[in-house]
């Protein structure tokens, strides 16, 4: 196993600030199930994702004897615990057959374009919330845990939506706040509003949510009078959010709110769909600086779960979320890829993205430049318009 990181870093990004809970062991939890093909050839996320951050990891030897831990799938009983009993045993069924039927797809959103359905769907989507579950008991045991099959932050009770069936970030929360650590601090930093996650705990006084997505991108909601029963913080921030504008909110929203309820765990999903080339999305965020975020982060609270979520640029997504695993378990990240590592990344393709449009970057390393440009007056005004509510709230 590598040694771990000494001194300053090799990744582009800053060193993050300094927390109680900042060292702590941290796991990997991963399966096979994701080399399948899955979702169809014309889906979004029919593109190589968790698969290529196991294999980039190994290709780097960032794995060593007890770093791996290979996923449970979740029982039938631990799915209706959040997730409708019909519902559960609709898509079970649907998986079973290839097909469902007008009725069941109007009333359950599966077997649409969105959601369609595809051989494994149900054994692939049970071993998300899996995950989930054991990255949260991992954590109670004084871990930090990486999910990345996890942040599946859309899918509802009863309803899939947005390529979500089961919302396994919800049970990530729900592990924690039974094995009693509360409150629980859930953070979004997915380009997406985390409507699904808001939705479940808008009555639970021991959730507080906090999404930061692109304003106008679906499912069009999460505005910052959105309050989510009066405990969930949303920042819509404009197209062409970047990295100083995280680091803003960060510094000014993020960090202020985990020091005035003092979780006793955080959840983070952390999507790669906020980084600059993602093809269904517009913000330009570099992944060191969603490195150093996640990792200020983390160091807020006793127990902490990390999870993937969105990412539709295979290359972007293998490069962010490999990195975080390197940051989570104290490795370096090299300046330049070594052959193995780099075939990893040359083996990708996605039909979203032209070949002229690959930047020869994301083939021979893995941390992005940060880039220095002034925060925006509407990053400012979302500040402005969140911590008086804040401030009141305390």
């Amino acid at each position: 196993m590598p040694a771990r990181a000494q001194g300053g870093r090799a990744d582009g990004g800053e060193a993050a600030s300094a927390g109680r809970f900042a060292s702590r062991r941290a796991v990997f939890v991963g399966h096979d199930i994701y080399r399948q093909a899955a979702y169809g050839r014309l889906h979004p996320l029919a593109i190589p994702r968790v698969e290529s951050v196991i294999d980039l990891c190994r290709a780097l030897d960032w794995f060593g004897p007890a770093d791996y831990v290979e996923s449970p799938r979740a029982s039938e009983s631990q799915l209706v615990a959040f997730h409708d009993p019909e519902y559960v045993a609709a898509l079970r069924a649907a998986s079973a057959s290839g097909s469902v039927d007008a009725a069941t797809r109007t009333r359950f959103g599966i077997g649409t374009m969105e959601n369609p359905i595809f051989p494994g769907l149900f054994e692939r989507a049970s071993t998300a919330v899996g995950g989930s579950i054991r990255a949260a008991e991992l954590a109670l045991s004084g871990k930090v845990a990486f999910n990345p099959a996890g942040g599946t932050h859309h899918g509802r009770r009863a309803r899939a939506a947005g390529f979500c069936y089961f919302n396994d970030p919800v049970f990530a929360v729900r592990t924690l706040t039974d094995g009693g650590a509360a409150p629980v601090l859930y953070v979004d930093l997915d380009a997406h509003h985390g409507d699904g996650v808001e939705e479940a705990f808008a009555s639970d006084p021991r959730v507080h949510t906090l999404s930061i997505h692109e304003a106008g991108r679906w499912p069009h909601s999460g505005e910052v009078d959105d309050l989510g029963g009066g405990r969930a913080v949303n920042l819509p921030v404009p197209q062409g959010f970047h990295d100083a504008e995280l680091d803003f909110l960060l510094d000014e929203v993020v960090l202020p709110l985990a020091e005035r309820i003092a979780p006793e765990a955080v959840v983070i999903t952390c999507g790669a769909d906020a980084l600059a080339g993602d093809p269904l999305t517009r913000m330009a965020l570099s992944n060191a600086a969603l490195w150093d975020a996640i990792e200020r982060v983390v160091a807020t609270a006793r127990h902490a779960v990390v999870l993937g979520g969105g990412g539709y640029n295979p290359w972007t997504l293998a490069r962010y979320w490999s990195g975080i695993w390197a940051r989570l378990s104290g490795r370096t990240v090299p300046s330049k890829l070594d052959h193995a590592a780099s075939a990893v990344l040359r083996r990708l393709s996605c039909d979203l993205i032209d070949d002229e449009d690959v930047d020869p970057a994301w083939l021979d390393t893995l941390a992005d430049a940060r880039t220095r440009e002034p925060v925006r007056a509407g990053v400012v005004a979302l500040r402005d318009r969140v911590m008086p509510r804040l401030r009141v709230a305390a």
